[in-house]
């Protein structure tokens, strides 16, 4: 076991009673069935989406999951996931979801700062900068469409969302994201423990070779205190 690895939950399963915090059994099935988006394994899929409706997950947990999912892992994955998703549930979205109608788009453009900003905390400014040196469209993209239209819907709460969103970039293995996304866990309001076990899940299907650079950037995240979390911030 490499020393990256010392903080992972030991002993009785995260989020059991009387065992050290972890993911709840709704959100642990939340996130397995986005790293199965992420590897693109249509069975495995089929199986935790499964799984996830026997924990109980809510389904409009799912449904929202899928939508972002198209940003992290691009339409050919997000659509096929969605394909094995209705033929699990049946039921579309439920009614109420939030529309996508582009009369909205001045309410994306006013949320869109807002959730970035609280998932990338002090380095919000910092990111912006960057989008605009690499292409003058990018700012607008993932702040406004990104964060705006689809991370700031109604229906998953952000936390949750960040989890999901660690889990499928840690299997895509984007190391520069996923440095951004472990900071933005914390940020969000999970636990360092509940990042372990997120980080766990994906180990179990990309390998412990695969896992490794993924340990090590939550290794320099949680060793720097890179993460801004409410209770750290005194408020």
């Amino acid at each position: 076991m490499t020393a990256d690895r010392v903080n992972q939950p030991r002993g009785r399963a995260p989020g059991s009673p009387g065992g050290p915090p972890g993911l709840d059994a709704q959100t642990r099935g939340l996130v397995h069935v986005a790293i199965a988006v992420a590897t693109g394994d249509t069975a495995a899929l089929k199986e935790r989406l499964l799984g996830a409706r026997a924990a109980q997950t809510p389904e409009r947990w799912v449904d929202e999951l899928l939508l972002q999912s198209l940003l992290n892992v691009g339409y050919a994955l997000g659509l096929q996931a969605f394909a094995v998703w209705r033929d699990v549930s049946p039921a579309p979205a439920p009614a109420g979801s939030e529309t996508l109608s582009h009369e909205a788009w001045r309410d994306w453009a006013e949320r869109g700062p807002r959730v970035c900003g609280a998932v990338y905390g002090r380095t919000y400014h910092k990111l912006l900068v960057n989008l605009r040196a690499l292409h003058p469209a990018l700012e607008a993209l993932v702040v406004v469409d990104g964060y705006g239209k689809l991370i700031g819907r109604d229906g998953l709460d952000l936390k949750r969302r960040e989890l999901c969103t660690l889990a499928e970039i840690a299997v895509l293995d984007t190391p520069r994201q996923l440095h951004a996304h472990l900071r933005g866990a914390l940020n969000t309001g999970s636990a360092p423990e509940e990042v372990d076990e997120a980080l766990a899940l994906v180990e179990q299907d990309v390998g412990a070779e695969r896992a490794l650079r993924a340990w090590e950037l939550w290794a320099d995240v949680r060793g720097r205190n890179l993460g801004t979390r409410k209770s750290e911030r005194g408020t």
